[in-house]
C-alpha cells in the first residue's frame, strides 16, 4: 500500500458506545495514522438513533417532556464515554455536548407544538446522533495526541431531497470530498456517517447502513484503496452466529459475493455500500474494534483462491409469500410483470420471485409487515380475471424465511442445488418456493419460519464443515447401549478424521434418570453421570420436552437400545418433530399390524431415516439384504433362519456333551442371553424377529400367526427367580441329551429354526413356523459354531443355491456395532457420501 494512498475507516454504534471500547477506537486510529492518510466515519454512539426516533415519536404525539427525557438520556451516554476519557476536559466536553444539542430540543419542540415530523424534520433529528459522536471522537483525538479535525458531512456528500433514503450525487460529492481533502494536512478528518445534505443544504439521511454507505463514497472520492468496518464481530461468519454455534468468520469474498449477500439482506452489507466500492476497485475489510489483530473479512476483486472456500448461509425472515396462479393461460396475460408493477406502485420490497416456466403461476417473497397491502395491490390488479375466474384466489403464507447460500465456488461445481435441497428434504424441511440467478452465485428457498433453526444448521453443515454432526440421544444404557458408548468413545476421533463425520451423545435416558446436554456430553463416565442426575419424570415419561430441544440440533437421532414394549409413541413424537430413529428393540415392529405401518408411514411422512437392521441376528445386514431383493423384482419363496445367537449357543454346547443346566447358565454369564434366560428359550424373541422378516415381506402376519414350539416347555412356577429357574433345568438335562443322542444316530444335528414359507399364505398351514429341528449336514445351519446365527433366502434368482447371510447374531458388543453401522448409514446419506 502507498503511504500517499488514503485508507477510510468506519467505527459503528458499538464501537464507541462505551468508554472501554471508545479508548480502543482512539487507539487504533492513532496506530494507523502514523502509516499514512486516514479518513475516518463513525456512527452515533449506541443506541443514540433509537432514542432520537423515540425522541421524535413522542413530540409528534405533543409529548414534549418526555421527548426531552429522551435527549437528557443521549447527553448523558456522550458526556460520560468522554468524561471517563477525558476527565481533565470533562466539563468542557459537557458544555460542547449541551451545545451540540440545543438545536435538536429546540427542533423537538416545534415538532410537537405542530405534532407533525415530516420525512425532512426526521432527518434533521436523526443528523444529531453522528453528529455529536464524530465531534467528541475528534476531540477525544486531539486529547489523545493524534491530530484531527470534525468534518461535516453535510458539508461533503450532496444528495437529492429523497428524505430517510436520499440518493447520492456521486460527481458533486467527489469533488466536494476532495477539494474539502486538501485543507485536511496531516490531521485525521472524523465524519459522520449517516447524513448528507441537498444542493441547497436540507439535512438528508442515507438509510440503513448508511454509515457503511458514507465510508465507501469518501473512499470512491479520495481515491482511496480499502475500507475497514471496525464492529463488534470479527468478520462476515458464515451464518447467524445466534443459530448455528459453528459459524466462524469468512476469511475472503469477492465484491460480487458481497453485493449477493448485500441482495438477500444480510445486515452487515448494503448493496449501496457495495456499488461504489465495485465501481472504484476499492477493497472492504471487516474487523473487530476489540480483536484488532483478528485479519477479519477481506472483500476485493479478487476473492479467495481455496477450492473448498467456505459458504455463506444468509437469512431474511420475517417475510410472507404470495401465490398466483392462472387458470387460463395466454401470451398475453403477462402474470409476471403485472404483479411486479402493481408491487411497486404500493412501494412493496419485493425479496424472491419464482415464476413457473410457462408464466401460469409467480411466487412473490414480501415484508411480512406489508403482506396485507400486497395482497390488496395484487387483488385490484387482477380484479378482473379473479371475477371472471381466470386466476386462482391470491394465496398467502406466513411467517415464511428466505434462506439463501451464496459462493463464488457454486457456480463451478456440480449438484450444489442437490446437495441443497437434499439436507433440507432430508430434515423433514419443506421448500415453498426457491430461485436461482443466471450466475449460479446464489440459491434462495423460502421455508417457513418454524423451520428456521434447523435448516440454517443443515445446509450449514452440509456446506461448511469439514464434519458432518450427529447429534444422539440414546435410551438405555444395558448390555448393548453400554457396549455402542465404549465403541463411540473408541472410533469418535476416527470417524471425523477419515469419514468426516462428528457424532455427539447429547442426551442418555434409562428407566430413572435423564440426562441432556445441547452442547454435547463427555462420553467418559457418562454411565456414572447419568446415575447422579435426575431430570424430570424417569422413563420415556420425561422425554417429549427433550425432542424438541434434539430436533434444534444438526441431524438428530433417537438410539433406542431398550426392550421397552412402550416407544412406539415415542418414535412417532420424534418422526413428528423430524429426528430419526435407529432401534435394536423389536416390539414396536412386533405391534399388530396396523399399528407397525403407521409408526413406519409417520418416518415416511416426515422423511427422517427409522432404520433398525439389528432387530434381526443383531450386526448381520439381513433386513437390508431383503430388502434389496424385494426392490430388485426378486420373488422371496422361502427363509430359513436360526435367529438366536444364545440359542444357537446352548445347542452347540448340547452338542458338543453339556448339559442343558450348564448350557444355558454358561450362555447367561457370557451375556449372549437377556438377564432373565427365559426371555430366551421361549422362543418368543425368535417369533418377533422371524414376523419381522415376514412382515418385510409385505405378510400383514401378527404373533398369534406364529407356530411357535418354546426350545424350553414352561416350568410350573413361573414366578420363581432367574437362578431358581437355572437349577430347575437340571429335571430337563436327560431330556435334552437323548434329543441330541436321537439326532446324532440319524446323521443330523439339533438346531432352533424359523421358517417363514411365503406360499403358504391363504391355506391352512402356518407361514411362520419356529421350533427345533434335525438338520442334514450341508445344510445352511448344519455347522453353525458358537453364537452363529444365518438366514437363508431361497428366492426366483437364489433357487439352486440360496442366498445366505451367516455371522455372530448375539452379544452386546456385535449389536451395538450395527446400531453404530445403522447410525452412519444416516450420517452418510445425509453427507452424500
Amino acid at each position: 500500500m502507498s503511504s500517499n494512498s488514503f485508507r477510510v475507516m468506519k467505527f459503528g454504534g458499538s464501537s464507541v458506545g462505551s468508554p472501554r471500547r471508545l479508548r480502543q477506537v482512539i487507539e487504533l486510529i492513532g496506530k494507523h495514522a502514523r502509516t499514512g492518510p486516514l479518513a475516518v466515519v463513525v456512527s452515533a454512539q449506541g443506541d443514540t438513533t433509537d432514542w432520537l426516533l423515540e425522541a421524535a415519536e413522542l413530540a409528534t404525539k405533543g409529548d414534549l417532556e418526555g421527548s426531552l427525557t429522551v435527549v437528557a438520556r443521549i447527553a448523558h451516554l456522550a458526556k460520560t464515554n468522554a468524561a471517563a476519557l477525558h476527565p481533565a476536559q470533562s466539563t468542557t466536553l459537557a458544555a460542547r455536548v449541551d451545545q451540540l444539542l440545543a438545536p435538536l430540543q429546540q427542533l423537538l419542540q416545534g415538532i410537537s407544538l405542530t405534532r407533525e415530523c415530516s420525512p425532512a424534520s426526521k432527518d434533521k433529528v436523526l443528523a444529531f446522533g453522528e453528529l455529536v459522536s464524530a465531534t467528541l471522537l475528534a476531540e477525544l483525538l486531539n486529547a489523545a495526541g493524534t491530530e484531527s479535525c470534525f468534518r461535516d458531512a453535510r458539508l461533503l456528500l450532496v444528495t437529492d431531497d429523497t428524505f430517510g433514503a436520499a440518493r447520492v450525487d456521486v460527481a458533486r460529492t467527489r469533488t466536494q470530498l476532495q477539494a474539502s481533502a486538501a485543507g485536511w494536512g496531516n490531521s485525521v478528518p472524523v465524519i459522520p456517517g449517516f447524513i448528507a445534505s441537498t444542493v441547497d443544504g436540507r439535512t438528508t439521511t442515507l438509510g440503513r447502513n448508511g454509515s457503511d454507505y458514507t465510508a465507501a463514497l469518501v473512499a470512491q472520492g479520495l481515491g482511496a484503496t480499502e475500507v475497514t468496518v471496525w464492529t463488534d464481530v470479527l468478520g462476515l461468519h458464515t451464518a447467524d452466529p445466534d443459530l448455528v454455534s459453528d459459524a466462524y468468520p469468512v476469511p475472503h469474498l469477492t465484491h460480487a459475493e458481497g453485493l449477493e449477500l448485500a441482495a438477500v439482506g444480510v445486515r452487515m452489507l448494503h448493496p449501496r455500500t457495495m456499488i461504489p466500492l465495485i465501481e472504484s476497485g476499492i477493497s472492504l475489510r471487516i474487523r473487530n474494534t476489540m480483536h484488532p489483530d483478528h485479519p477479519g473479512t477481506l472483500i476485493d476483486a479478487i476473492g479467495s483462491r481455496d477450492g473448498q472456500r467456505p459458504t455463506c448461509i444468509a437469512t431474511r425472515e420475517d417475510l410472507a409469500l404470495l401465490g398466483i396462479e392462472v387458470r387460463k393461460l395466454s401470451d398475453q396475460f403477462q402474470l409476471g410483470e403485472r404483479a411486479l408493477s402493481a408491487l411497486r406502485a404500493a412501494r412493496v420490497t419485493v425479496w424472491m420471485t419464482a415464476q413457473s416456466a410457462n408464466g401460469q403461476s409467480i411466487a412473490l417473497v414480501v415484508p411480512l409487515p406489508d403482506a396485507q397491502r400486497a395482497r390488496t395491490a395484487l387483488e385490484a390488479e387482477l380484479a378482473q380475471e379473479l371475477s371472471r375466474r381466470e386466476v386462482e384466489p391470491l394465496g398467502v403464507r406466513q411467517p415464511v424465511t428466505l434462506l439463501t447460500l451464496v459462493a463464488e465456488a457454486m457456480g463451478h461445481g456440480v449438484n450444489v442445488a442437490g446437495r441443497f435441497f437434499s439436507a433440507l428434504g432430508a430434515v423433514g424441511v419443506n421448500v415453498r418456493a426457491s430461485a436461482q440467478g443466471a450466475s449460479s452465485r446464489s440459491i434462495s428457498c423460502v421455508v417457513d419460519a418454524a423451520d428456521t433453526s434447523i435448516a440454517v444448521r443443515t445446509t450449514h453443515a452440509a456446506f461448511n464443515l469439514a464434519h458432518q454432526q450427529v447429534n444422539l440421544f440414546l435410551l438405555g444404557k444395558g448390555t448393548v447401549g453400554g457396549q455402542l458408548l465404549a465403541q463411540l468413545r473408541a472410533q469418535q476421533e476416527q470417524l471425523r478424521e477419515r469419514h468426516g463425520i462428528a457424532l455427539r451423545v447429547v442426551g442418555i435416558a434409562d428407566s430413572r434418570h435423564t440426562l441432556f446436554d445441547a452442547s454435547g456430553l463427555p462420553l467418559e463416565g457418562l454411565e456414572e453421570q447419568l446415575a447422579r442426575v435426575v431430570r424430570g419424570e424417569p422413563g420415556t415419561q420425561a422425554l417429549p420436552p427433550l425432542l424438541d430441544e434434539l430436533r434444534r440440533l444438526p441431524v438428530p437421532i433417537l438410539v433406542d437400545c431398550t426392550a421397552d414394549g412402550g416407544v412406539a409413541s415415542l418414535y412417532t413424537e420424534a418422526f413428528r418433530r423430524g429426528i430419526h430413529v435407529v432401534a435394536a428393540n423389536k416390539k414396536p415392529l412386533a405391534l399388530p399390524w396396523n399399528e407397525r405401518e403407521a409408526l413406519l408411514s409417520e418416518a415416511r411422512r416426515h422423511h427422517v431415516g427409522y432404520h433398525y437392521e439389528t432387530t434381526v441376528a443383531s450386526s448381520l445386514p439381513v433386513i437390508d439384504t431383503l430388502a434389496n431383493l424385494v426392490r430388485t423384482g426378486d420373488t422371496v419363496r422361502l427363509i430359513t433362519a436360526s435367529l438366536s445367537g444364545s440359542v444357537g449357543f446352548i445347542c452347540n454346547e448340547l452338542l458338543a456333551g453339556v448339559p442343558l443346566s450348564t448350557a444355558v447358565r454358561a450362555a447367561r454369564d457370557k451375556g449372549f442371553t437377556e438377564p432373565d434366560p427365559r426371555e430366551d428359550l421361549s422362543g418368543a424373541d425368535v417369533a418377533r424377529k422371524a414376523l419381522i422378516l415376514a412382515r418385510e415381506l409385505g405378510l400383514s402376519l401378527s404373533l398369534s400367526d406364529v407356530a411357535l414350539e418354546p426350545f424350553v416347555p414352561a416350568l410350573a412356577d413361573t414366578n420363581e427367580s432367574p437362578d431358581s429357574f437355572l437349577r430347575s433345568l437340571r429335571s430337563l438335562d436327560a431330556e435334552y441329551a437323548q434329543k441330541v443322542e436321537r439326532c446324532r444316530q440319524s446323521g443330523t444335528v439339533l438346531r432352533y429354526l424359523a421358517r417363514i414359507d411365503p406360499t403358504r399364505l391363504g391355506t391352512d398351514s402356518p407361514v411362520i413356523r419356529v421350533g427345533l429341528a434335525a438338520v442334514e449336514p450341508g445344510q445352511p445351519g448344519a455347522d453353525l459354531r458358537g453364537t452363529e446365527s444365518f438366514v437363508s433366502f431361497t428366492t426366483t434368482r437364489h433357487s439352486e443355491f440360496p442366498l445366505t447371510v451367516r455371522g455372530a447374531g448375539a452379544g452386546g458388543a456385535v449389536t451395538a456395532s450395527g446400531v453404530l453401522a445403522d447410525i452412519l448409514r444416516i450420517s452418510q446419506t445425509l453427507r452424500g457420501r
